[in-house]
């Protein structure tokens, strides 16, 4: 049993059990409470009875036109409560957000190539790849030191206002772009 609630910025403190995992990107505390600050209907938690903290998600509102979408910046469960469903929850509750708040046409999300149970859990919630960037992950300077330079793939979800799909594409691991080209 959890409770899917809002993030709050004492949550930060909170959070080690679950940032500890190899696959979750860490960023500053400056990079939370911006998100908290301009998105906090996007950023929620998992929580059990006990309190203790079993995942999050971390989603924006961006782009332009039919490019306005919702976007999960981050999304981790601990690895205790994997398997439990709630990362479905947290997507689902981001989604139902980025449709009736923001009216985006589609939610995206990045993921290391490699991460093949991550890939196959996307898919099993709807997303397909809509492209990869090559060596995403070492052109924001961020992730782990072993995984620089690793390439994403850009996956997405057409959202209510999107009925005919024009924001996925079924060739989308062929289509290969720069880090550079990526917004």
């Amino acid at each position: 049993m959890s409770a899917l609630r809002p993030f709050k910025a004492t949550d930060l403190f909170k959070f080690n059990n679950v940032n500890l995992d190899i696959w979750t990107e860490t960023y500053g505390i400056s990079f939370y409470l911006t998100y908290l600050s301009r998105w906090p209907d996007l950023c929620s938690v998992q929580e059990a009875p006990s309190g203790r903290m079993m995942g999050y998600i971390f989603g924006k509102a961006e782009g332009d036109g039919v490019e306005h979408h919702g976007h999960v910046t981050a999304i981790t469960v601990a690895p205790e409560y994997r398997r439990l469903g709630l990362a479905r929850k947290m997507m689902n509750l981001l989604e139902l957000v980025s449709d009736d708040v923001y009216k985006g046409f589609f939610v995206d999300l990045y993921v290391r190539c490699t991460n093949d149970l991550a890939i196959n859990m996307y898919e099993g919630f709807g997303y397909s790849v809509y492209r990869r960037v090559e060596q995403y992950y070492g052109s924001l300077g961020l992730g782990k030191a072993a995984k620089d330079e690793e390439d994403a793939f850009d996956m997405r979800k057409p959202l209510s206002r999107d009925p005919h799909r024009r924001s996925v594409r079924t060739n989308g691991r062929d289509i290969i772009i720069s880090a550079r080209e990526a917004p």
